[in-house]
C-alpha cells in the first residue's frame, strides 16, 4: 500500500467515524442483496454487527500508518471469522458491497481516488485477514 494511498485513507477517517454506521449498513444490504447465501455467514451475527464493523473500518482508516495499533481487533476479528467459516472467496463480495456503500452513503464526496484508495486498503486488509485465517484453519 503506498503512502499516498494511506494519506488519502486517513485523511477519511473522520467522514467515516460520521457515517460509518449508515455505510456498514448499506453494506450489509448491498451483499445480502448480492450474495443473498453470505446471510448464513451471519446467522449468529449480534444485530448491532453493522456497528462493530463501522467502528472497524473507521480505527482501520485512522490507524493506517500505524497498523500494530490494530493487531487485537484483527486477531478477534480472525477468531470470529473462523467461528463463522469465513473463506478467501467471501472478501471480494465484501469489498464490492462496501465500495459501492461508500459511494451510495458519500455521493461526491467518494472521488475515484478515494474510491481506489480504499479499493487499495481493503485489499490489503483482506490479503492479512486472508493469511491469519489460513493459520487459524490450520491449527484447528
Amino acid at each position: 500500500m503506498t503512502q499516498e494511498t494511506k494519506a488519502i485513507i486517513k485523511s477519511t477517517a473522520p467522514v467515516l467515524k460520521e457515517h460509518g454506521e449508515a455505510i456498514t449498513q448499506a453494506m450489509y444490504v448491498n451483499l445480502f442483496t448480492a450474495h443473498p447465501e453470505a446471510k448464513e455467514l451471519f446467522k449468529n451475527a449480534e444485530p448491532d454487527q453493522y456497528k462493530k464493523l463501522a467502528n472497524a473500518v473507521y480505527a482501520y482508516a485512522a490507524n493506517i500508518d500505524n497498523l500494530g495499533a490494530l493487531a487485537k481487533g484483527i486477531e478477534k476479528m480472525v477468531s470470529v471469522h473462523v467461528k463463522s467459516n469465513i473463506q478467501p472467496h467471501h472478501y471480494p463480495w465484501v469489498g464490492e458491497a462496501l465500495l459501492k456503500a461508500i459511494k451510495e452513503v458519500l455521493g461526491d464526496a467518494a472521488t475515484d481516488e478515494v474510491i481506489n484508495a480504499w479499493s487499495d486498503a481493503y485489499t490489503f486488509l483482506a490479503g492479512v485477514l486472508i493469511a491469519k485465517e489460513k493459520e487459524a484453519y490450520e491449527a484447528k
